[in-house]
Order: C-alpha cells, then sequence, then structure tokens
C-alpha cells in the first residue's frame, strides 16, 4: 500500500486527492476533528493476464517493475459461466467459508478487494492471516485490489449509510468496474465477475444493477464434487437470513453489549475464561481477578452455550447456590448415550433426566457435613466475549446411518471431551463414519441443546497413524505444513554447501570473534540433530575460570521481517513428538547450517564470564562468533567421560570445570528459593515406525550433566536478559513466572496434612522449596516426585512478556528465583529465542553486514505484545501435544503387543493423584501417564456384568469399592497410596474414543 503513496506527486494519473473525515474524543473529553487524505489513482491495475491495457498504465513496484499478473488468461468455465470466471466475495462468505477458498481444486483466480480484506482483519486476525496466505499461493490466483485507491472504485460513506452497507456498496461498485473494464479491454468473451454474498438484500441489488451475484451454497452447488463441498458450507452461511426458533427455548438470552461491559465496569459482573473440567462434563470453572477461587458452573443452563476456551461473561449466583467441586466422575457418552441428531426440533429439555439425576446428586453432598469448608463461589454465563470455536477434530456417532444421497443431520463428536457433540449436515454419512474428520461449530441457537457446524475435510480411518497424527496436531492447533516456497526462497542458495567463509575479511566476519581455538563441545540428549548450544571452560591465570555459553547464530540468516520470519513468529516454536519432529525453521537451518555440530565452523552468539572457583560471575561479555565444536556429546557420553579418571586431556578438564561450577550454581538457586519441581518425563525409544516393545518406554534418567547444562543454559539467559533490558527498558522480551496465589495449593497442603502429617508453607518460594524437601516416606522413594509433580500442577504458567507490560518486580520467575529472565539459549527451535538474539545484537552495537540494524519489531510494544501473545500458546500448546504423543504411542505399543500376545499386559507401580466418588485418577511413572480408574476397573471387586458399589469418604480421600451385595469383598485405596496396577491397550466404547487406543489403568488385588 505504502508503494501506491509513493510519487504521487510526478504521476499523471494521480486523479484527486480526497478528505475523509473523522470525530473523536480525547480522554480529557474534548471532541477533535481528523481529517485523513486518500489519493485516488487510475493506475492500480486489474491484474487480469488477459488485459493489455493495463500492462501499459499499471503502477510500479518501488524498482520500477510492473508486478506480475496474477488472474488467469483461461479462468475455469462453469455452465452457468462458459467463458471462465473471476469471483469477487464479501467479508461474510469469508468469514464463513474460508475453508472451502483454500480448497485445493476449486476457489482459484479470486479477486480480494481492500474494503473486504480490512473488514476481515478487524473482525478475525486469524481468518485474516489465512486469507493473507492465499494470496502468496501462486496456485490459487488471489488478487490484493487497493478498490479504496483507485479512482472509479473508490466508495464514500453516504450520510445515514451504515458501515456495512457503505462496503457491500464498494463490493458492488468494484464488481461493476471490473466487469465494464473487462469487457473493453478483452477482445473477445470476457469472463464473468460473480460476487458471493450470502446477503439476500445484497445480491438483489447486484442483481438490479446487472451484475452476476450468488451466495455460497448456490455457487458451490453448481461446481463438480458439490455433494462433499457442500457439507463444507457453514450453517451460519446465510447467516442474514433470519432464523425461526424451532421450539422451547432451552438457554437464557445472552445480556447486551453495554449492559455486560457496564456491569463488568460496576463490578456485578466478571470476565474470564471458561474451562470445562475434564472429569466431569457438566462443571466448568472461570477465573477472575475478584475471587481467589474459581468460580463454578454447574449444569448446561447455567454455562448457556459457553464452549472450554471461550472468554465469557459471568454474575454470581446467591450464596445459598455456592457448591463444592465436584466428587464424581460424569462422562457426557455414558450419560446421553443413542441420542438422535436428527431429533433437533422435538428437543424436549436442555438437561436429559440422567444429567438431572447426577446434579441433584451433587446438590445433596453438598449440604453433607464438611462440605461448606469446600464451598466455592458459582455463577452463570450471561454473554460471550469470545468464541473459542477453532477447528475440531472428531468422528462421526456410530449410530448413524445414511441415507444415499439426502442430506442428514448427525452428531459429530469431538476428540476433546470439553467440546460437546455438534450437530452437522452431510450427504456423505456412510463415507464419513469411521473416519477422523475435521469440522467447525458454526452457531449455537437457544432452541438447541447442542451447537452446529459443518464438515471440512476427512483424515482418513480411524487408529491409523498418519491420520491419528494429523488429528493430534490439529487438536492441538500446531502449524505443520510445508514450508512455502516464500519461504524456501529465503534460504542461502548454495544449500548444504554454505560454509563459513575462510577469507576473515569476508563480510560475514565483520563484528565476530574468532574463537575457533576454543575446546568447544555440546551435551544434548541423544540423536539431537538441531544443536543450539556448546559450551567451554579454562583456568586463567589469575585462578579464575573463563567459561563460555555458545548459540547458534540463527539471527544471521533469518532477517527481520522476510518470509521465513514471518513463518517461524506463526509457529513459535518446534513441536517434538515421538516419531516426528514439526519444526519451526526449515530442516537446511535447523539440523545443518545453523546446528553447532562438532568438527564444522558455525557462526555463533557467544556470552563469555569470568567467574570464581565459588561461582561468583566477575564479568560478562556478549559478542559474534566463529566456532568449531571439537565433540557432540549425549549426557550419558559426557557423564562417562568426566567420570573416566584415565581422560586427562584438557576438554574432559574443561568439561569437569563446567561440572563443578556448574554444582555450585545451582547450589546458589537453591539458597535463594529456586524451585526442584517435577514433571512426568518419558522417553520413547523407537527404532523404526512399526516398533511396538514396551522396553523402548523409559523414564528419563537425569544425569549430573543434564544439570550442568541446564545450569550455564540458565545463567546466560539471566545474564542476556540484564543486557537486553537495560537497552530495551520498554520492549526487551522477557521470561516470567508469576507467584502463585497461596489459595493455588489450598487442597494440595489440606490434602499433605490430612495424609501425610506434613506442612506445606507457600509464603515464599524459599519456604515453599524447604518444605518440599520434608515431603518424604521412606517406605515410598516416588512419594517426594509426586508430590512435586502435583506441586508443579498448582503453579501459574511462565509466561514471555514485554517488558514495558510489567512493574519491574514483575519480572520475577519463581520457580528460577531470579529477579530477571529470557529465553536466549534456543533459537533454533523457539522464536522468543530469536528476537532476544537481535535485540542483544543492537545492545551490543554488532552490525554484522548492515542486517541487524534494529527493526520496528524490537521497539513496536503493541506488536511485541501480540507475538508474546502467540508464543505463549504454541509454546502451552507443543507441550500438550508433545505428552499427547507419547500417551498415543504407549497405546499403540501396548496394542501391538496384545496383538501377538493376548495375555500380555502390563503390571506396574501407581499411584493416586486424584479420589472420586466412581474411580480414582492414577499415575502410573513407568509410562508417564495417567489413568482414570473406575468402578468397573477394580478387578478383585469385578464380576461379569455387574458393576461394583462403592463408599466415598471425601473428607478422608478414600474410596471403598466392593461387591454388590457383598461388602466383606472390598478394596479401599486412598490419595497418595502405592497400587499393583495393570496397564493394557483398548479400544473404549464411548463415541469420544471410537478408534482411539488408549492405556488402560486396572486396579489388581492387594
Amino acid at each position: 500500500m505504502k508503494s501506491l503513496k509513493r510519487g504521487l506527486a510526478a504521476d499523471p494519473n494521480a486523479s484527486n486527492i480526497t478528505s475523509k473525515v473523522f470525530i473523536r474524543s480525547t480522554r480529557s473529553g474534548r471532541v477533535q476533528k481528523v481529517v485523513k487524505e486518500q489519493y485516488l489513482r487510475k493506475d492500480i491495475a486489474c491484474s487480469s493476464q488477459l488485459c493489455s491495457s493495463c500492462l501499459s498504465t499499471a503502477a510500479t513496484d518501488a524498482n520500477g517493475n510492473v508486478p506480475k499478473f496474477i488472474l488467469s488468461k483461461r479462468p475455469v468455465g462453469t455452465t452457468v459461466f462458459p467463458d471462465g470466471h473471476y469471483l469477487l466475495p464479501d467479508t461474510n462468505v469469508l468469514l464463513s467459508g474460508m475453508d472451502l477458498f483454500e480448497e485445493p481444486d476449486h476457489f482459484h483466480d479470486v479477486i480480494i478487494l481492500q474494503t473486504v480484506l480490512e473488514e476481515l482483519k478487524n473482525r478475525s486476525l486469524p481468518l485474516f492471516n489465512r486469507l493473507m496466505a492465499l494470496t502468496k499461493s501462486e496456485e490459487k490466483r488471489f488478487y490484493l485490489f487497493f478498490n479504496e485507491f483507485r479512482a472509479e472504485t473508490a466508495v464514500k460513506r453516504d450520510e445515514g449509510e451504515t458501515i456495512n452497507d457503505r462496503n457491500d456498496r464498494a463490493v458492488r461498485r468494484a464488481a461493476s468496474w471490473y466487469t465494464a473494464h473487462l469487457a473493453s479491454a478483452v477482445k473477445k468473451k470476457a469472463p464473468a465477475i460473480v460476487v458471493l454474498t450470502n446477503d439476500q438484500e445484497n445480491r438483489s441489488k447486484s442483481k438490479k444493477e446487472g451484475l452476476n451475484a450468488l451466495s455460497l451454497r448456490e455457487y458451490v452447488g453448481g461446481l463438480t464434487d458439490a455433494d462433499r463441498l457442500l457439507d463444507m458450507v457453514s450453517t451460519s452461511a446465510d447467516s442474514h437470513e433470519a432464523r425461526v426458533a424451532s421450539g422451547e427455548l432451552f438457554y437464557p438470552e445472552y445480556y447486551s453489549m453495554s449492559r455486560m461491559t457496564t456491569g463488568i465496569k460496576a463490578g456485578t459482573l466478571h470476565q474470564g475464561v471458561f474451562h470445562v473440567s475434564a472429569f466431569n462434563y457438566l462443571e466448568g470453572t472461570v477465573k477472575v481477578p475478584a475471587f481467589d477461587k474459581p468460580l463454578l458452573i454447574l449444569g448446561r443452563e447455567s454455562s448457556n452455550r459457553s464452549v472450554s476456551g471461550d472468554v465469557v461473561v459471568v454474575e454470581i449466583l446467591p450464596k445459598d447456590q455456592w457448591r463444592s467441586p465436584s466428587d464424581q466422575i460424569l462422562d457426557e457418552d455414558a450419560l446421553n448415550k443413542n441420542e438422535n441428531a436428527e431429533n433437533e426440533e422435538h428437543e424436549e429439555a436442555v438437561v436429559t433426566e440422567s444429567e438431572r439425576r447426577a446434579l441433584q446428586e451433587e446438590v445433596r453432598r453438598a449440604h453433607t457435613a464438611g462440605a461448606d469448608t469446600r464451598a466455592q463461589p458459582t455463577c452463570r454465563v450471561v454473554g460471550v466475549m469470545k468464541r473459542n470455536w477453532r477447528q475440531l477434530v472428531g468422528t462421526i456417532d456410530s449410530a448413524s446411518q445414511g441415507s444415499g444421497n439426502r442430506q442428514t443431520t448427525v452428531f459429530l463428536v469431538p476428540m476433546d471431551k470439553r467440546i460437546p457433540k455438534i450437530r452437522i449436515r452431510t450427504r456423505q454419512v456412510d463415507e464419513l463414519v469411521g473416519k477422523r474428520i475435521v469440522a467447525a461449530i458454526d452457531s449455537w441457537n437457544r432452541d438447541s441443546r447442542y451447537p452446529e457446524g459443518h464438515y471440512i475435510r476427512s483424515l482418513g480411518e480411524l487408529e491409523t497413524k498418519e491420520a491419528e497424527t494429523e488429528a493430534l496436531l490439529l487438536e492441538y492447533d500446531v502449524q505443520y505444513r510445508p514450508f512455502p516456497k516464500t519461504v524456501l526462497d529465503c534460504l542461502p542458495p548454495e544449500g548444504h554447501d554454505w560454509k563459513v567463509p575462510q577469507d576473515s575479511a569476508d563480510p560475514g566476519w565483520k563484528g565476530r570473534r574468532d574463537l575457533r581455538d576454543l575446546l568447544i563441545c555440546s551435551i544434548d540428549p541423544p540423536n539431537c540433530q538441531d544443536i543450539d548450544d556448546a559450551l567451554h571452560a579454562r583456568p586463567l591465570p589469575n585462578g579464575n575460570f573463563e567459561v563460555g555459553v555458545h548459540i547458534a547464530d540463527v539471527s544471521h540468516f533469518v532477517k527481520p521481517n522476510n518470509a521465513m520470519d514471518t513463518e517461524a513468529s506463526a509457529r513459535g516454536t518446534t513441536v517434538y513428538l515421538v516419531d516426528k519432529r514439526i519444526d519451526m525453521l526449515p530442516m537446511l537451518l535447523g539440523t545443518d547450517l545453523c546446528s553447532l555440530k562438532p568438527y564444522v565452523e558455525r557462526y555463533a552468539f557467544s556470552t563469555i564470564w569470568e567467574v570464581t572457583p565459588d561461582a561468583d560471575v566477575v564479568s560478562a561479555t556478549f559478542t559474534k562468533s566463529v566456532i568449531l565444536s571439537r565433540e557432540g556429546f549425549s549426557y550419558e557420553q559426557a557423564q562417562k567421560r568426566i567420570d573416566d579418571k584415565n581422560a586427562t586431556d584438557d576438554l574432559t578438564q574443561g568439561m569437569r570445570i563446567l561440572l563443578a561450577l556448574s554444582q555450585k550454581l545451582r547450589q546458589k538457586r537453591m539458597d535463594a528459593g529456586a524451585l526442584n519441581l517435577s514433571s512426568p518425563e518419558v522417553r520413547i525409544e523407537a527404532d523404526s515406525e512399526s516398533s511396538d516393545s514396551l522396553a523402548d518406554v523409559k523414564t528419563k534418567a537425569h544425569l549430573a550433566t543434564n544439570s550442568l547444562v541446564e545450569e550455564f543454559m540458565l545463567l546466560a539467559n539471566i545474564t542476556v536478559a540484564k543486557k537486553i533490558q537495560s537497552v530495551f527498558p520498554q520492549t526487551a522480551l522477557l521470561r516470567r513466572h508469576a507467584t502463585p496465589p497461596a489459595s493455588n495449593f489450598a487442597d494440595l497442603s489440606e490434602q499433605l496434612k490430612k495424609m501425610r502429617g506434613f506442612e506445606l508453607d507457600v509464603s515464599s518460594s524459599k519456604a515453599l522449596a524447604d518444605s518440599l524437601d520434608l515431603c518424604v516416606d521412606p517406605q515410598h522413594p516416588f512419594f517426594n516426585t509426586l508430590i512435586r509433580i502435583m506441586a508443579t500442577r498448582c503453579m501459574t504458567s511462565a509466561e514471555y512478556f514485554c517488558s514495558g507490560s510489567h512493574a519491574e518486580p514483575e519480572y520475577r520467575h519463581y520457580g528460577l528465583a531470579s529477579e530477571i529472565y529470557t529465553h536466549f539459549t534456543s533459537p533454533i527451535r523457539r522464536y522468543g529465542d530469536l528476537l532476544a538474539h537481535r535485540q542483544l545484537a543492537y545492545a551490543i552495537g554488532y552490525d554484522g553486514q548492515g542486517s541487524e540494524i534494529v527493526d520496528d519489531g524490537l521497539r513496536n510494544k503493541t506488536k511485541l505484545e501480540r507475538v508474546c501473545q502467540n508464543l505463549n500458546l504454541r509454546h502451552r500448546n507443543a507441550q500438550l501435544a508433545g505428552r499427547a504423543s507419547i500417551e498415543y504411542y504407549v497405546g499403540q505399543a501396548l496394542k501391538a503387543r496384545a496383538e501377538k500376545t493376548p495375555d500380555a499386559a502390563i503390571d506396574v507401580e501407581g499411584y493416586v493423584l486424584r479420589v472420586f466418588e466412581n474411580g480414582v485418577v492414577v499415575f502410573v511413572p513407568q509410562f508417564g501417564i495417567e489413568g482414570l480408574v473406575r468402578l468397573e476397573d477394580f478387578q478383585a471387586v469385578r464380576t461379569d456384568h455387574v458393576k461394583p458399589e462403592s463408599h466415598f469418604e471425601p473428607d478422608n480421600y478414600r474410596l471403598t469399592v466392593f461387591e454388590k451385595g457383598n461388602e466383606s469383598k472390598a478394596v479401599s485405596v486412598e490419595l497418595f497410596q502405592q497400587l499393583k496396577v495393570r496397564v493394557s491397550s483398548e479400544e473404549k466404547g464411548g463415541a469420544r474414543e471410537k478408534g482411539k487406543r488408549r492405556v488402560r489403568v486396572v486396579v489388581l488385588a492387594e
């Protein structure tokens, strides 16, 4: 857009200048008139390769070249438009039909108006980004036409005209100009311009003006493969048509926006993110600043059509309706079996009878002795500020049956148990049953118990590795598509032949120190290919030590604001699954040119300290460098080398110095209050894609060399954080871990005191660390690790942030007991580190080849805050995807073993994490997984076809399960108890688990 304004003074085709007047109020209450000039031109090309007139008059780019024309000479013809056609969609069509526009075989030659693009950006940034990706695709041929700057297509808003009506008129004006322009410029019959709009009034006006206008559904109905494509048309595609309620209104009406905003300001209403319980689909929570504990939402009516992840507005219920969190496992599939999706018009109640009984039981328990002490405020949803209606992966309810080509309504059951079933209409029921499919929610009306949505595509047969892996990636919103050509074009043209220049006069050496003489090595997990970091240490004449951390210089290859940088920013992080890695950067960089592989010269960014024998830092320097790693060790190999008394070479001695210093650094952190937390960690060693040996699932061993690397990476991150914050006080990219409120630990503190007599002191990180050290059971060595895992879950999440967004006391990283922290040491796999590299380069005055100048992205606080928000989301999703991948792999390995040896279940130790009235949650350390153990999974008291009964003691966190009618045959389990459990794989009967081999945990006899 900037290029359109450049050189206007010398442009004979710039026909006129118009002004736009805006009236706005300042914070002080004064009224200001703002006048913005708009330059109108006649040299903005139509970009049709059929048009010869635009070739001679089109505006040139900054280099004086006419941009390549995009719209095809031979656009696709249809029975209605035999001479071919160009599509011109309005904003609402793109909002409801982006999945269709991304179809590879359809929707080519599309004109995207500037008006539409800007409106889409304001209404949905994710869809805007997807559309921008389409405009960069050579195959799709999407042309961005700046209609607001073309004299014949610019439209002023009339007095009294709504913005929506003005934008609709702009679409029609552009379509009319294109139709006339191509008719005069093309000798043969010109392609038709087809306006796509779901607004009936806009279609009527278009047709009166002699334009071709169709709804999205009408257009798709005329395409080949229409049956499949019509399933992909959103149910809200005709959102401008009035919808008549079909029956009883089950849900309350939402408050108006003005009422909600007024209530939030007054403190009578509260805003937060709605989260559904993983164990009870009728229970949800919303965390709001006004209350220490999360607000409870109980039942469908109170959740009022909100979906887990929605930003909702809630109203507190009277205190006599406050309740304690549920002690019962409730599964929607079990309670509401065999529902008919076609019965939409005849639903009788928003709460089924089984759900009503479950809720009544919750109320009864809430009035029992002791329940008041655990009561939490309850609330109801009165509005939704922002929907979390992402693409969902699931299966068609197996009870569904097709009926030829007739459209049938069926239930899509999402993999995510927190998401309700979705009604979708499809003509392909027979083809879709038994498949893993992608769908989206379109609407949720007050007269329907369930939301409505539409089918997007099929991933393949259930339980196939390809379909389940892609489902996992989609479920956690991992950007996994191959890198586009625009990104690959940013790679060095030499490819794998690229090398550090031998001539030190080469521009690549400018500002770099030659550190190739240092005895540097890397220490990483086994088979690591994307090596971000390497280290060295050597004694100094004064008795101190020189220690260096050398980090891959990714910023040399990834320049600010190019296509590769944009892609890396969107991906945010590399995602590690069991059998694959979804890279943030193309493999050429990640595993070769940037990777600090041994025996190869590489560009690095080095942090070098002078350190005393007591691990006190005397000084720190930063420099771009060239290094030559002498060896690449795994943790185990480095440990063996250090422990080998016969190894006396300088490299080994350097590693011993590093180990000794790291132990002192660690002790200093612990003394300052750093936490030694824990999380389930297993390592999967898959020799091949068909590997099914359970010996391949191992608990990660933690060696001294793990801590060696960890301590110096922490030191580097802290040192860099201080430097960049001093130069960028408002926009340094940092990482914080907020102090968790004491209420987060209330349940764990009560449980530890009640069950084991331990006191949990959460007054400070140091106090918490000391009290966790005392939670030891000599009979069960894993108990302390279990408590640390549970304590970790009470924490707030660490997050990226922009330094100007918080006061300096809030920079603190609670878990590390550090006053300031950033991510600097893994730029190959984390975008935050790459930004820290750019800020540090500027802070030390490095300008390399003139490419490291401070760009707008390093000083623009608003832009950096958006980047941080995305990085926090991507980091969290990557963690969840990795854990889900391990769970899936363990299930598949167990399945494969069972197919070979039917009785080949594994008997292992498990530990009780949670106790419910009708089951327990057990953690299995060997596999790093949790299993939900229901009453029928207590093998010792199970009889064929008869569900056991139970007695629940909530105050004692104890569940006694016994054979029906025979209490003498019973098994009693309590919180923290060690159990013998049997782990196996089974295909569960619930629709949500259909086709998924998940780990089943059965409690064996004591």
